[in-house]
């Protein structure tokens, strides 16, 4: 198990949200929590009781209260949350209507821009005017081609406000990546930009849109930001118009915010795609507000008073979790381009210079801060940052070490873990708890997740398969375009009846902290024995030269053998001295089943578009098989490598 990095002092822990909200627990309920365990079991045995007293904790905002909290918790899926009551996602996110700044955005050779909360809702009033005058109405589609940029927050806002449903793709996905998203869901209206900045170059998007708009019919506008130039020639696109020129002229406009029920339709996720059309998953309104401000206010412990960043784009769900954070009035830092333009340290003059105090990023992004040997807490006053949160692959103990050496000795490092499935958290921070080296600190609250062995039984300090055995209000009320809700069940309830089965494999220890080992479909299993692929990983990110890895398992001789590559860092070698220091340390650190029987080096590792790895894909190019969907991998062309190794064919 992992050491103990770091614990909360008793001030910070009694100053916590978390702190409050267990008082407030405690008064209503006649409890007499002192702890994290406690507050928890408490709340994964009396679902309906917990909701309710988040509901009223965090304020939600509703013109009719619900009837009950849920119809039947033991129901998975299907089970109907708050039914009765009636409120709209965006009037709790513009909760906040003053002149503290709402939006602060950077983007590469883009001058900063700032906007309170009074412009963000008045933008906003602008927009759902000029929405609702195209004929965009509730249950319509709304969707954005658009950078991590204020006008995808406004058009989001807007849109929600009038009970349209939003989905979002980022400027990087392909033509086809793109269609095989928003032509299933048929919007009406597309907001783009048109380009964007990538390296310190500027990149169009216009010509890609117009090969969109062909392929999309339902498409009855198409409004154009300026981003990239300031006055781009539209007059290519079909049906549309500038920015300046769509939203409604006047200024002091009240929004009429449409009251809807709590299961209403807010956002369409998307799956990463790589085995077929990417599946549409439907959130509600009620279910992503609750849930997303709980993990806010008591796993993060946000405050009015904090500025929080994440380095996430318009096509991930960190981007619909960070503007969320407007319902409790923070500031908001949108980025876009780059994290290592014009050099390594741009992110951290970023947190110096508006005084971040949440700093959200990927397990990736630390592993090549590593890399660089950039020390961040020594080059930058970091004096504001008081939290990080690490997620999109499971975080290494170097990792953990690494941020509490060199970036800042008194913060909580919360590494979350979770899904665009649920928009959230299954796994995350606790702020009242210590910090363990690779470790998750605790199951998110109301959040019933187990380790589930071979037999389907819950194990504690074993591996298993990540489930979740009672409903969350953000779970997807349904799949779009599938009939007797045959997909929605197929992906998560085929294994375990009634019990949501995610596809990762971790370890629950005696603590409640949790470690993930990967994609449960990644599993490796030579001679049988079951390795996630992450504890491979955690080795090779410590081994100086190597930039990046990817492992899986070849079919070899009816058993299965580990396949290593790396992607060597520049000006390095893949020696043989290395690859036996590579397999030593494996050894020793991992087990002898662990090493891998085939060491061999690439010029570039494949990932989605939300910057996974493609284990499966890899692993169906080495031995033969063709992959689908292309677009949805970031770098389709990596995959190349892959094809017809020599190396592969021998013993």
């Amino acid at each position: 198990m992992g050491k103990m990095l770091w614990e909360p002092s008793e001030e910070r822990v009694r100053n916590s949200n978390m702190y409050r909200f267990m008082s407030f627990v405690n008064d209503r309920h006649k409890q007499a929590f002192t702890d994290y365990d406690g507050l928890y079991a408490w709340s994964v045995n009396h679902i309906p009781e917990f909701w309710a007293a988040v509901w009223d904790f965090v304020g939600i905002h509703a013109s009719r209260v619900y009837d009950r909290v849920i119809d039947n918790e033991h129901k998975m899926p299907g089970a109907k949350w708050f039914p009765g009551a009636r409120l709209n996602f965006a009037e709790n996110l513009l909760r906040f209507r003053d002149d503290s700044v709402a939006l602060i955005f950077k983007g590469e050779d883009h001058p900063t821009v700032k906007m309170t909360y009074a412009e963000l809702y008045d933008e906003v009033a602008r927009v759902a005017k000029s929405l609702k005058a195209c004929g965009v109405g509730p249950g319509d589609r709304v969707v954005g081609f658009m950078p991590n940029m204020p006008e995808a927050v406004t058009a989001m806002l807007a849109a929600t406000s009038i009970g349209a449903v939003w989905s979002s793709c980022s400027p990087d996905f392909g033509i086809k990546g793109v269609l095989d998203r928003f032509g299933q869901i048929k919007p009406k209206v597309l907001f783009v930009a048109n380009g964007y900045f990538f390296k310190g170059k500027s990149l169009d998007s216009i010509s890609r849109v117009a090969e969109i708009i062909r392929d999309l019919p339902s498409i009855e506008k198409v409004v154009v930001v300026p981003y990239t130039e300031n006055e781009p020639d539209i007059g290519g696109l079909r049906n549309a118009i500038h920015y300046k020129d769509f939203r409604a002229p006047e200024n002091g406009l009240k929004i009429q915010f449409e009251q809807l029920p709590f299961e209403h339709p807010l956002y369409i996720m998307f799956t990463s795609g790589t085995t077929g059309l990417p599946k549409c998953m439907v959130q509600s309104a009620g279910g992503i507000l609750i849930h997303h401000l709980k993990e806010l206010i008591l796993h993060t412990n946000l405050k009015r008073e904090d500025t929080i960043f994440y380095f996430t784009t318009c096509g991930w769900m960190m981007w619909n979790w960070l503007v969320s954070s407007l319902g409790v009035g923070a500031k908001l830092l949108l980025y876009d381009g780059n994290p290592f333009h014009p050099d390594p340290g741009v992110l951290w003059r970023t947190a110096q210079q508006e005084g971040i105090t949440v700093f959200g990023t990927s397990a990736g992004y630390i592993a090549a801060l590593m890399n660089e040997g950039l020390r961040p807490g020594k080059e930058y006053d970091l004096s504001a940052l008081k939290t990080i949160l690490s997620t999109g692959s499971p975080l290494s103990e170097d990792g953990f070490e690494f941020v509490y050496r060199e970036v800042k000795a008194d913060l909580q490092l919360a590494s979350i873990s979770g899904g665009s499935d649920i928009n959230g958290c299954f796994a995350l921070g606790n702020p009242m708890g210590p910090v363990y080296s690779g470790e998750l600190q605790c199951r998110g609250l109301a959040m019933k997740v187990e380790a589930f062995d071979e037999n389907g039984q819950p194990v504690i300090n074993r591996q298993g398969e990540l489930v979740c055995t009672a409903p969350s209000p953000s779970m997807p009320i349904y799949f779009w375009d599938d009939p007797g809700s045959k997909k929605y069940r197929a992906a998560y309830f085929e294994v375990y009846p009634n019990v949501w089965r995610h596809g990762d494999y971790i370890l629950i220890n005696e603590r409640g902290g949790v470690v993930i080992y990967g994609r449960s479909d990644a599993t490796l299993n030579p001679g049988g024995v079951r390795i996630g692929t992450a504890e491979i990983y955690r080795q090779v990110e410590n081994i100086e030269g190597i930039a990046d890895s990817i492992v899986v398992g070849q079919n070899w001789k009816n058993d299965v053998r580990i396949i290593l590559f790396v992607k060597m860092a520049q000006g390095k070698e893949l020696t043989d001295e290395l690859r036996d220091r590579i397999r030593k340390m494996i050894r020793v650190n991992a087990s002898p089943r662990h090493v891998p029987a085939k060491i061999i080096a690439v010029p570039d590792i494949p990932y989605t578009l939300n910057m996974k790895k493609v284990e499966l894909s890899v692993k169906k190019v080495i031995e033969g098989q063709a992959v689908q969907n292309k677009d949805a991998l970031k770098n389709p062309e990596a995959l190349d490598h892959y094809a017809g190794i020599p190396e592969l064919q021998e013993e």
